[in-house]
């Protein structure tokens, strides 16, 4: 126990010792606050709700003609809060398109009915822009229709709103202290951002520890550890543990940082557990490969073919969204991660879908010690 010990206080103090490592941990916090504040402004952009909520409505710029200024169209456009700027000639308003301005209406004289737009299909707004401008137009167009037919505006209001729709919410103390309250926020964040963060880690250790096996076979160091009387299994365990325990550690305080930005991690024990037989696996595989290679430099191409291949399997069906792969895709770890971390409740169910997780990585680390110590045996 004692050599097993000082094997992994040895290697715990290499990787350190490791500035790249330390540096690229301090990454991760960038990537996570980056991805987190990307999602963010990308739910704001994308949904005219929120954007009426922030009170970011004065990028929505909109060019009318001065001869609509007042009638029921300027009303229309003003309710759906675009920021209105009136234009005497169309020609400017046009050219003006892509330098704060995203669309000019056009109103033809003699058909007041007769709107046409011109956009700016390239301003990340446009979407917006467009669906609330074809919101004032129909509104528009259906009260001008309703005057002609000699309906009054009491009368149209009640058409145009037919229902006076309440909601009361309960139990608001219950409710789930979102950063953002936005159906797409929810989505990238637990659909693709929680699992990335989490994992990445575990994709760094794998790099780490292969270059800790082959390092010290470049630094002629590997055979001599080789020969000090330590089992096969406590070398691996040793160079295992602290590299493991590095991207345990690591993952918690990303849960925390999550936390900390209102995007509550729930069932974070069982999904500790699953990043651990990943990692497990993940160390196992970047081991197993260090066997095989002679140089660092070999080593980080075979680790970066290996990662590549693993982060297709992992976040693919993250983005399937197809009924007839479930069965297969619920035993994916990232699938598992999202549901537990996306829900308070956790069934059986999704404990099952696990077992195949934990029996691979296990598999692969009694692979990976088997292989280790056919080569000492062959070092020797």
């Amino acid at each position: 126990m004692n050599k097993l010990k000082a094997l992994t206080v040895k290697e715990g103090n290499d990787i350190l010792r490791n500035k790249i490592y330390l540096l690229v941990v301090l990454v991760q916090v960038f990537i996570l606050l980056g991805a987190f504040g990307l999602a963010l402004a990308s739910s704001v952009a994308s949904d005219p709700a929120l954007l009426d909520e922030y009170g970011a409505t004065s990028v929505l710029k909109v060019a009318v003609p001065e001869t609509v200024k007042g009638t029921p169209l300027d009303t229309a456009l003003i309710d759906q809060k675009l920021n209105i700027t009136y234009y005497n000639n169309v020609t400017v308003a046009q050219n003006a398109l892509g330098t704060g301005i995203i669309a000019v209406v056009k109103v033809d004289p003699n058909n007041s009915l007769n709107i046409s737009v011109d956009s700016d299909n390239s301003n990340i707004f446009y979407p917006i822009v467009s669906s609330k401008i074809s919101a004032a137009v129909n509104q528009y167009s259906i009260e001008e229709k309703l005057k002609s037919s000699g309906v009054n505006s009491s009368q149209i209001q009640q058409i145009l709103s037919p229902v006076n729709l309440q909601v009361i919410v309960y139990n608001m103390d219950k409710q789930s202290k979102l950063a953002l309250n936005s159906p797409f926020f929810v989505e990238i964040m637990y659909g693709f951002i929680v699992p990335f963060i989490l994992l990445l880690p575990f994709f760094l250790a794998s790099n780490i520890v292969t270059d800790s096996v082959v390092g010290e076979r470049e630094r002629k160091t590997f055979e001599v550890l080789l020969m000090t009387p330590v089992s096969s299994s406590q070398v691996m365990l040793g160079k295992i543990i602290p590299i493991l325990s590095f991207s345990m550690i690591q993952s918690m305080i990303w849960i925390l940082l999550l936390d900390l930005l209102k995007v509550p991690i729930y069932n974070s024990v069982p999904i500790l557990l699953i990043l651990f037989f990943v990692g497990l696996a993940f160390i196992g595989i970047g081991t197993l490969l260090s066997m095989f290679v002679d140089s660092t430099k070999e080593a980080n191409s075979a680790i970066t073919i290996v990662l590549v291949f693993a982060t297709f399997v992992l976040f693919m069906p993250l983005f399937i969204k197809t009924t007839y792969f479930s069965a297969i895709l619920n035993f994916i770890p990232t699938v598992l991660i999202v549901k537990m971390a996306s829900t308070p409740n956790i069934s059986l169910e999704m404990l099952i879908y696990s077992l195949p997780t934990v029996l691979i990585s296990i598999l692969i680390f009694m692979l990976t010690i088997r292989y280790f110590r056919h080569e000492r045996a062959i070092r020797l």
